[in-house]
């Protein structure tokens, strides 16, 4: 039995912690920002797939996906939808 996709939403706080990591790092190297946006929001469409790696989050009610070895996405999860709230750089206190 295949398991039913879940929808894939990005707040406000996610696009905005993306961009700033965009903007920190186009500074020293444009090519290489791009190409860690990419790879980074690739890893979150693929949390569409209910069977996609997630762990539990260090937020109560929250689940975490690495979505690079520096970044760490904090999403909240229901039945149908995924909301991702923040991106995370992994050196940084949260909560």
């Amino acid at each position: 039995m295949r398991s039913r996709r879940l929808v894939v939403v990005r707040a406000e706080g996610y696009l905005r912690d993306l961009e700033a990591v965009h903007d920190y790092i186009e500074h020293d190297n444009p090519d290489a920002a791009i190409a860690l946006l990419l790879r980074i929001d690739q890893q979150v469409d693929s949390l569409a797939d209910p069977n996609f790696p997630r762990r539990q989050g260090r937020k109560p009610g929250t689940l975490e996906l690495v979505a690079h070895p520096n970044y760490v996405a904090v999403l909240q999860q229901t039945e149908t939808t995924v909301t991702v709230l923040n991106l995370l750089h992994v050196a940084r206190q949260y909560p």
